[in-house]
């Protein structure tokens, strides 16, 4: 009764208490606006206060966004921004090397190697002598950074947010026409405004508001595509992977990133199924197959308009899944991205179990099974980074990503881990030099896996691995009495090597 009485006497104080403040404001009448403006008045107080921001400096470029983190910034992605900034910069040196145009990338001791680094198709179209020394008014034409390239490439990034990722390709990828930032926030459009004019690259970088979708749509005819689309949602892109795929041009470049791992790594099949058209396994390997599926599911898109992808480099890292891919036109492509044979009345190829461990099968798919990365390419990016290292703050671990990618088999889907063998028949782990020497002697192909440090990609059959690992058992033997009968271990160690 006591704590009831004394909450009522404070409300009846507090009402009391506002309405004296009130009577009070009302008998001083209206507010002087020379009191406001020097913060004299009675409610000078109330003045909204300035949010602080925060200066942020990435590259060649310098941001400015709200303390508060109104805008997103995400310093991990800095990987993902230099691995796309040196990726469109061998794409310009290509597309603009085949038109006779040289770019000049900051850091670079020269730019001969333009004709080197041109593919057998396009270095046809080029006629660079080194021996002939030509006339001054026939010298080859350059491209640099900052500067307007008549016919450069046209750059469209989708969901811009800050104006990051477009500043920065103005500022240090050579060879560019226009970039146009596009956010559907008015926030992010008035952020972009700002930090175009704090970079100096309003001449280059067009900021846009509106439906990224819709921006795309309207840009399909084949003189309004662009030449590089840079998607980079917070979730899935599959919302935008339609519009994306009939705005680029003929062999342009369109780069995917995907955030939404918990869905491409098998939590939600179902899920990733509506998304991307694939059902994804929760196995070892899921971080390559949320590549695969995400290939698998642009070339879907792309088949619908009689284009089809060519990828160039697809990444696992962090949180996220990164792809770089052409895209072309051509019916004949678009009829071979779809082997299936079909025969009526036959049997499933393989029998309801499996016939090495015993336990059913999962079935997952489809994937993209071709080769993910273009060895040439990533070779090219990689010499680039390697000779140029101060031009980006991550280049130490591109280069280490690119190597890993370089020797990887590039017609081995997928990848097996040592300790998911191990765990399998419950014995001690190998390491991983026994296991690739085993693979190698056996006259096996074998290498690593950028996605995963305990993975190991072979063309050796499952016969022929389970096999390698009854006769490592032996070396390191398992208590079988401990063995259920039913467990895969049972069906594997059963089985003479």
């Amino acid at each position: 009764t006591r704590v009831v009485a004394w909450l009522s006497l404070t409300l009846r104080s507090a009402r009391s208490f506002c309405r004296a403040r009130f009577a009070e404001g009302q008998s001083q009448g209206p507010l002087n606006p020379a009191a406001m403006e020097n913060c004299t008045g009675p409610r000078a107080e109330e003045r909204p206060r300035e949010v602080p921001e925060t200066t942020v400096t990435e590259g060649a470029a310098k941001i400015a966004f709200p303390s508060a983190n109104e805008v997103f910034y995400n310093p991990v992605q800095e990987f993902n921004r230099d691995l796309t900034c040196a990726v469109i910069t061998e794409f310009a040196r290509m597309q603009l090397g085949a038109k006779g145009i040289q770019i000049k990338v900051p850091g670079e001791k020269d730019v001969q190697k333009v004709v080197v680094a041109l593919s057998e198709q396009e270095e046809e179209k080029v006629e660079l002598k080194e021996s002939e020394n030509p006339a001054p008014g026939d010298q080859p034409r350059t491209a640099i950074v900052g500067e307007i390239c008549e016919e450069g490439l046209r750059v469209l990034e989708g969901l811009a947010a800050s104006g990051l990722r477009s500043i920065r390709f103005a500022r240090e990828v050579p060879g560019l026409q226009s970039v146009v930032a596009n956010d559907a926030s008015a926030r992010a459009m008035d952020l972009m405004r700002r930090n175009v004019q704090l970079n100096d690259v309003a001449h280059l970088v067009q900021p846009s508001q509106a439906d990224a979708r819709m921006l795309m749509y309207q840009h399909q005819r084949v003189s309004e595509r662009f030449d590089v689309i840079d998607l980079d949602p917070y979730g899935s892109p599959a919302p935008f992977l339609d519009a994306a795929v009939q705005a680029v041009s003929e062999g342009g470049l369109l780069c995917v990133t995907c955030t939404d791992m918990a869905v491409l790594a098998g939590n939600s099949g179902e899920t990733c199924y509506s998304k991307y058209g694939a059902m994804a396994l929760k196995s070892r390997a899921c971080h390559e197959m949320a590549l695969r599926i995400v290939l698998h599911s642009l070339d879907l898109r792309a088949n619908c308009y009689q284009r089809f992808v060519v990828p160039l480099l697809s990444i696992s890292a962090d949180f996220y899944v990164r792809v770089f891919v052409r895209v072309f036109t051509g019916q004949a492509k678009v009829k071979a991205s779809a082997r299936v044979k079909f025969s009526a009345a036959c049997g499933p190829p393989v029998t309801p179990e499996c016939e090495h461990c015993g336990q059913r099968h999962q079935l997952g798919g489809p994937i993209w099974a071709e080769p993910i990365h273009d060895l040439d390419f990533v070779g090219r990016v990689l010499e680039a980074v390697s000779t140029n290292p101060s031009r980006f703050h991550t280049s130490e671990r591109i280069r280490g990503v690119l190597s890993v990618i370089t020797e990887e088999l590039p017609d081995v889907p997928l990848y097996y881990t040592l300790d998911q063998l191990s765990s399998t028949i419950h014995c001690n782990t190998p390491s991983l030099l026994q296991l690739r020497s085993a693979l190698l002697h056996a006259g096996f192909r074998v290498s690593l896996s950028h996605a995963c440090k305990n993975a190991v990609k072979t063309d050796a059959p499952a016969s022929a691995l389970w096999d390698i690992m009854r006769c490592w058992e032996k070396e390191c033997p398992v208590k079988r009495e401990r063995l259920s009968e039913t467990s895969p271990a049972f069906h594997i160690l059963s089985v003479e090597p």
